[in-house]
């Protein structure tokens, strides 16, 4: 499957009213697998869900556990990059060199990898005490 499809199709369902910035994201783990994932607002903005916290929730239901590649889609004259908690989010599960594109609706393209996203990531390393 391919994830530019499938973020562009997941962000069509995104719950922004409020907003209106719909943004969907697609994730391929190392299984092969398609998951996405877009936002959902609620009227208390802090409770809302990032897409790419709702296609990491979906891949880890599935089972799997680590991305090997994502997508970011959203309706903005420039790529709209993760959130600072997404970032951390994608950096649990994917590997500092896993590509990610970043689009806009219009076609737009930047891609990164979730290291240059998130340098000097806070990881499980870090809580090592021996």
């Amino acid at each position: 499957m391919d994830l530019k499809e499938a973020a562009r199709a997941v962000r069509e369902n995104a719950y922004a009213p409020y907003s209106n910035f719909r943004v969907g994201a697609a994730l391929r783990s190392e299984e092969g697998q398609v998951f996405v994932g877009c936002n959902v607002e609620n009227v208390a903005y802090p409770e809302g869900t990032c897409a790419e916290a709702g296609a990491i929730a979906a891949m880890i239901a599935s089972g799997a556990q680590k991305i090997v590649e994502a997508y970011v889609i959203a309706d903005s004259p420039d790529p709209v990059p993760p959130c600072g908690g997404c970032r951390q989010k994608l950096s649990e599960f994917a590997g500092r060199d896993v590509p990610v594109t970043l689009a806009t609706t219009d076609g737009a393209e930047f891609k990164t990898t979730v290291g240059d996203l998130l340098p000097g990531a806070f990881d499980a390393g870090h809580m090592d005490r021996t």
